[in-house]
């Protein structure tokens, strides 16, 4: 009987299992974003290369890159967004509240999770276009594989970048979560 009751707080269609994995992939975007700004805002490394036979002093740090900044302007937005929603949906639980509401609530937190998935894949592709180009040189010119150079910093971002992938997908799945709760009403 206690665990009907419990069930019946959570609200139409949402359980408390469907409460706990909401919980678990807000930790994990939360997480996820966290890293990506991490790894990316302590990515600065100086070095040589050699063009034509000159030694060239490179200097790289993140916030040289507009896609790098983007990365770690996207991934703040989206670990404070999922914060809250951790918080808001843990206290819920706790209280053994309805976790969701209203419908329309459904609906905002599914549109939010889809434009911060987005969000994060945009960055992702951002930051990965200007690491290729960091890995592989112009090849058409003398400029050279930087990263050969600078390898700490591009390991760095690379990191970053796979953590804002990964976001991207929890926060996709968090979406699909939503969408199976709206199935149900």
């Amino acid at each position: 009987m206690n665990g009907q009751k419990a069930e019946e707080g959570m609200g139409k269609g949402v359980s408390k299992r469907d409460g706990v994995v909401q919980v678990i992939l807000r930790l994990l975007s939360l997480a996820a974003s966290v890293m990506a700004m991490s790894f990316m805002v302590t990515a600065r490394q100086n070095g040589v290369a050699s063009v034509y036979g000159f030694p060239l002093t490179l200097r790289s740090k993140w916030s040289y890159s507009y896609a790098f900044e983007y990365l770690v302007g996207v991934s703040a937005a989206a670990a404070a967004y999922s914060l809250l929603q951790l918080l808001l949906t843990g206290s819920r639980l706790l209280r053994k509240a309805t976790v969701i509401s209203s419908k329309r609530q459904a609906w905002l937190i599914f549109a939010v999770d889809q434009i911060f998935a987005y969000a994060m894949m945009s960055a992702g592709s951002a930051a990965a276009g200007i690491t290729n180009l960091n890995r592989t040189g112009v090849k058409h010119t003398a400029l050279p594989n930087f990263c050969k150079a600078l390898h700490s910093f591009c390991d760095h971002v690379a990191v970053s970048i796979t953590f804002t992938f990964f976001g991207c997908l929890v926060l996709a799945a968090s979406a699909l979560q939503d969408v199976i709760w709206l199935s149900k009403c």
